[in-house]
């Protein structure tokens, strides 16, 4: 900030450089308490929590720029008995300091400790420790007291995706007809080892696909995130992977649907952190198992924007060996999400299949905010004028018009990977539709 002194901006600069370093915190912490900014104070004081949930300075500065009263002090104890030992993992409380008051508040700012009493710990009877729930149950208790989101089967099938025929198509012949087929993928001895792998811009509608691909298998639906893997604890990170993976098991049939596979399974020689490359390695340990017998009925759905990012191990066969290239949606395909994204709007006149030809290239989502923007204005009208009025075509044909498709810099970036870098044929589909685009 502009009205920081010297002093702090260079510890500031410091600590970005040293994250990890907690003194050197603690010292930016006291010195914002010092300079009247207690809240910037009780931030860095958080962060320090985190790399030492114990540390007794951090704790008491945090109590401090909280502002919490002071407790009286304690009567002294009578001479001939001896003081109470102090627990090692607890450091000693500072005069006139409650430690009580400071634990409740703390575990609103920094979450709840874990003690090692077993009758408070969260251990199996082999002494590993399970992920907690809301309700403080392990990962072995049912559906309902899993820490995963497993959606029921759901209604969404293929038929419910607009157009995009060569999709479904390739979707049917490369997963869905053997899956659906037993009697014959044992005649042909087609393995149901692997998964696939969605690829192409943002906002094309690969989460739609995976999740109508899980209603067309009747299968329980799981989306996973890096959000949802990656812990601060060590090994927390790759236990959480095997947890998602046993959770499917049990709800199988089940389809676990890795989102945004280029963040969870980045290319190990990329990744500084030994934590994500531990990911990477536990996630290649599951996909192996996918298929086998402990494994039946749990299939793997992933989807990235950059697969030239993901860890070529990933992509050997046996685990995401299939890949299918989703492009922006085709004309009809386009009819039919406009269609949607105005069925509950007030309309007129509106020809859905001119407003798909001039919307070409168009993403779902770039669809979706062209229908907002024409409303937008059509409400803007209504609310100078007095008066309402319809959303009209022109105001959609306005609106396509101001919206360049977000997927063009995606397909400038993806250029040079088909032209230069299609190892063993991946990137062929796309090639091909550069070339009929005429964007090489």
């Amino acid at each position: 900030m502009s009205d920081e002194s010297p002093l702090i901006r260079s510890l500031r600069t410091a600590v970005a450089a040293a994250p990890d370093d907690v003194p050197l915190r603690l010292h930016l912490a006291e010195m914002l308490l010092a300079a009247g900014r207690p809240d910037d104070a009780v931030a860095e004081a958080a962060v320090a929590l985190q790399y030492a949930p114990a540390d007794a300075d951090a704790r008491a500065l945090m109590v401090r720029a909280m502002g919490l009263p002071p407790a009286g002090s304690a009567p002294a104890p009578a001479p001939a008995a001896p003081a109470p030992a102090t627990p090692a993992a607890e450091p000693p409380a500072a005069p006139g300091f409650d430690w009580a008051a400071a634990e409740q508040e703390l575990d609103g700012v920094v979450g709840p400790r874990f003690t090692a009493d077993a009758a408070d710990s969260d251990a199996g009877e082999d002494g590993r420790e399970r992920p907690l729930t809301s309700e403080g149950t392990g990962a072995d208790g049912d559906a309902a007291d899993s820490p995963w989101d497993v959606d029921a089967p759901g209604t969404v099938r293929l038929a419910d995706v607009g157009g995009m025929q060569e999709v479904k198509d390739r979707l049917e012949a490369a997963f869905l007809a053997p899956m659906r087929n037993p009697e014959l993928r044992k005649l042909y001895g087609k393995s149901l080892r692997g998964g696939l792998l969605l690829y192409g811009p943002p906002g094309c509608g690969k989460t739609f696909i995976a999740r109508a691909v899980a209603g067309e298998l009747g299968a329980s639906f799981m989306s996973i995130s890096l959000s949802d893997i990656l812990d601060m604890w060590i090994g927390r990170s790759e236990k959480n992977v095997h947890d998602i993976f046993e959770t499917a098991r049990r709800q199988a049939p089940c389809v676990v649907f890795l989102d945004e596979l280029d963040a969870l399974g980045a290319k190990r020689s990329r990744t500084a952190h030994s934590g994500l490359r531990n990911v990477v390695n536990q996630l290649l340990t599951e996909l192996d198992g996918v298929g086998s017998g402990a494994h039946e009925g749990v299939f793997v759905l992933a989807a990235t924007n950059v697969p030239w990012d993901v860890d070529i191990a990933l992509r050997r066969p046996g685990r995401l060996d299939r890949t299918l290239l989703v492009l922006p949606p085709d004309a009809a395909a386009r009819e039919a999400i406009l269609r949607y994204h105005l069925r509950e709007r007030p309309i007129e006149a509106v020809d859905l299949g001119k407003l798909a030809k001039a919307t070409e290239d168009f993403s779902g989502a770039d669809l979706a905010h062209v229908c907002e923007s024409a409303a937008e204005t059509a409400l803007l009208d209504s609310a100078r004028t007095g008066t309402v009025r319809m959303i009209g075509m022109k105001d959609l044909l306005a609106a396509a018009k101001q919206i360049r498709p977000s997927s063009e810099p995606w397909f400038a970036s993806a250029r040079n990977v088909a032209m230069f870098a299609n190892d063993g044929g991946m990137y062929d589909d796309l090639l091909a539709y550069l070339k009929k685009k005429r964007k090489l």
